[in-house]
């Protein structure tokens, strides 16, 4: 039976439909926020895995029929997610998968699909509400109720959700999600707020999210499922006490090993040989697998633990470095000859290459998507090939981890690229990671400024990133700055801070315990502060500030403004004037060819040209300041026959300009056929007499002819 909740949230309806659609999973609810509608259901498998991981998938479906759009494309149906629709996904999972049990091995599937959208009301937030509570109802085991809320920022004013033209005036975008006790998931970007700002922005996020979660309850306490109970694997306490007497004392010399490579190949030498020696002592009991199988479990918890143990307890980490000490820095630009920038940041074992190259604006990306935007002038992409950690892997298209991470870093430079009119090249930054050993993302910030600086983008200030770690025993906890690998995977939370010396330009947390307090994020913020304030000093030292100048490969640009009613004329039938004017401007025979110059025209009139040399753009725009010339009326001027009728004959005066001269106006004396006085190809000279009332121009060769002296005498013999 349907069963339909409603929730006034700061005025806006939030309404959940339960009972009627998607009858057959564990869990199905229908989220109505204002005109967006989200269908979030999950189902979970029947079977228990072998693998020691939790197989939990998150899907975020974007429709386009939501927005009333056809698919792109020839084939007319949504295919493969969007970068968009990925990071929603990713957006959703981070907060939720630190609320299920550690011990569930069963696969969990949450499929959203966005069924309708107003852009005034987020489908993401909606999809997370829905998320949570479709699992919530469910009998799957999940921890929540857990909620989330976009934060902008107006002024001095924090707005909750913000509508389409708020958030086009905001200078903050802040997605918080967490549970009614704390928060569990940050995502950011923001012009350059200071560290008290975005405190104050994520505290005020958390207390509005705090009403969702207790809408949730409500529902879940009212048709909520019971819980499945899972098989607790209780560790032998005597094969524990072994394990850890045999590989404890191998295992802490393994993690303190400095080089990264080396490090990880001790540890998987001492946990092979551990299991080896208990696989002979087991080796003829009858339980002898399940044994082995909790060797495995108690060698890798004596790693975790002791990483833990080594860090809060005697405030050492595994690498000899302090609490607060960054690995050790550099930097480098102009590597790469030929492209329009290059710069190599490197911190500790994490390095990345990155390159700026620069387009026209009519290279931008094309979206196709939900969202109000179908164009995109900045793009930062992220690859993290295989061989940076010294493995072979996949390689194809990108993942959600190179899609996201590409996201953080471009959220982060989005911040200090210039307006249009100030710099109206489209931009691609590239970060290949050649090494890694923690945050390649932020070493990807901090190349992608460097590069771009390199390439004489006139960027409002450097950017910098560092990632922070928090390590947490009981209540005693302790914050890492520059977090390596191994402090990543064995750690409670990742805390990403990138900005400039003068704020925070982009956040992003993710953790694997319920929540962290405001006591933590405050004292981790001005942890990273510190940090990046260093790393930005190695960074100016390489190069203060953006070059003055482009790369000689680099297009170069000329800006000028039209009457936009010429733009017509400019672009001509079918585009063939603007064709002509490319083609032999360029002296190329194809518009697509790599040395054809380029030009954008905007409906404002403006006029944008783009070659690396600069005759050619001075060519260019000569020809289109032709076609757009205008006609002074009583003017004479050169032209050249392009046609000759019965009627008389067209002039061309300037490329795009035709006029007729009629048999009448083509010379003193009468002329029976014009092709007896000119031809196709001559160049004469016509007075413009003005346009007819169908807007055609009129010319006359007679009045343009040279007068002719009468003599005296010749008038008095007339």
């Amino acid at each position: 039976m349907k069963k339909v909740f409603k929730l006034d949230f700061l005025g806006r309806d939030l309404v959940v439909e339960v009972g009627e659609l998607a009858k057959q999973t564990d869990g199905a609810v229908l989220v109505r926020y204002g005109d967006t509608v989200v269908l979030s259901v999950c189902v979970m498998g029947k079977e228990v895995i072998g693998q020691d991981f939790f197989p939990l998938q998150v899907l975020y479906q974007e429709k386009l029929y939501s927005v009333g759009k056809i698919p792109g494309g020839f084939i007319k149906r949504e295919g493969r997610p969007s970068d968009a629709a990925t990071l929603a996904a990713r957006l959703i999972d981070r907060p939720i998968r630190p609320m299920f049990d550690e011990d569930l091995r069963q696969e969990i599937q949450v499929v959203n699909t966005v069924l309708s959208v107003d852009p005034d009301n987020s489908p993401e937030m909606a999809a997370l509400f829905g998320t949570s509570l479709c699992l919530g109802i469910s009998k799957i085991p999940f921890d929540g109720p857990v909620a989330g809320v976009v934060v902008g920022k107006i002024g001095k004013e924090l707005v909750i959700n913000p509508t389409t033209k708020e958030a086009s005036e905001s200078v903050l975008n802040l997605t918080v999600a967490g549970t009614k006790d704390a928060i569990c998931m940050v995502e950011a970007g923001a012009q350059e707020l200071s560290e008290k700002e975005m405190l104050e922005a994520l505290m005020f996020g958390h207390e509005n999210l705090k009403k969702l979660c207790e809408f949730q309850q409500q529902i879940i306490d009212e048709i909520g499922q019971e819980k499945i109970e899972l098989a607790k694997a209780e560790l032998n306490p005597e094969i524990k006490k072994a394990v850890e007497d045999f590989a404890t004392k191998d295992m802490l010399e393994a993690i303190q090993i400095k080089d990264k490579l080396e490090k990880y190949a001790k540890i998987d030498e001492v946990k092979t040989r551990t299991i080896e020696n208990f696989t002979e002592i087991y080796g003829e009991d009858e339980d002898a697998e399940d044994k082995i199988k909790q060797v495995e479990k108690i060698v890798n918890l004596i790693e975790a633990n002791e990483v833990r143990k080594l860090i809060t307890d005697k405030k050492i980490r595994p690498d000899g470095r302090a609490m607060d000490e960054i690995r050790p820095l550099s930097c480098d630009i102009d590597l790469l000859p030929r492209t329009h920038g290059s710069a190599l940041f490197t911190r500790g074992e994490t390095q990345s290459l990155a390159t700026t190259t620069l387009g026209a604006l009519g290279e931008h990306q094309i979206l196709d998507g939900l969202g109000l935007e179908d164009t995109k002038r900045f793009m930062l992409h992220y690859n993290f090939p295989a061989f940076s950690v010294g493995e072979t892997g996949r390689y194809g298209a990108p993942g959600r981890r190179e899609i996201g991470h590409g996201a953080l870093g471009e959220r982060a430079l989005a911040q200090v690229i210039p307006s249009e009119d100030e710099f109206p090249y489209t931009i691609r930054v590239v970060s290949e990671i050649l090494e890694s050993n923690g945050s390649s993302s932020q070493a990807t910030i901090c190349a992608g400024c460097l590069s771009l600086m390199a390439a004489g983008v006139p960027i409002k200030a450097p950017v910098a990133g560092i990632a922070m770690g928090l390590i947490q025993n009981g209540k005693k906890y302790t914050i890492l700055t520059d977090i390596q690998g191994l402090e990543d995977h064995m750690g409670d939370m990742d805390f990403k801070v990138a900005g400039t010396k003068k704020g925070i330009c982009a956040l992003q947390m993710d953790i694997k315990i319920k929540g962290v307090t405001e006591k933590i994020l405050k004292e981790a913020l001005a942890q990273a502060k510190k940090a990046r304030l260093e790393i930005l000093d190695v960074m100016m030292n390489c190069i203060p500030e953006p070059r003055k100048s482009l790369s000689k490969y680099a297009p170069k640009i000329e800006t000028f403004m039209i009457n936009p009613e010429k733009i017509k004329d400019v672009i001509g039938r079918g585009g063939e004037m603007i064709t002509k004017i490319i083609l032999e401007a360029s002296q190329v025979k194809s518009v697509n060819d790599k040395d054809a110059v380029k030009v954008d025209l905007e409906d404002d009139g403006k006029v944008i040209i783009y070659h690396q040399d600069a005759e050619i753009i001075a060519k260019t725009r000569k020809m289109i300041e032709e076609v757009i010339r205008e006609v002074e009326v009583n003017q004479i001027y050169q032209g050249k026959v392009v046609k000759v009728e019965d009627f008389g004959c067209f002039v061309e005066l300037w490329p795009g300009c035709e006029g007729l001269v009629h048999v009448s106006e083509l010379d003193n004396k009468r002329v029976d056929k014009p092709k007896d006085i000119v031809s196709v190809g001559d160049k004469i000279m016509v007075k413009a007499l003005g346009y007819d009332n169908r807007g055609r121009l009129n010319l006359s060769r007679k009045q343009a002819l040279p007068k002719v002296e009468v003599k005296d005498k010749d008038k008095k013999k007339k």
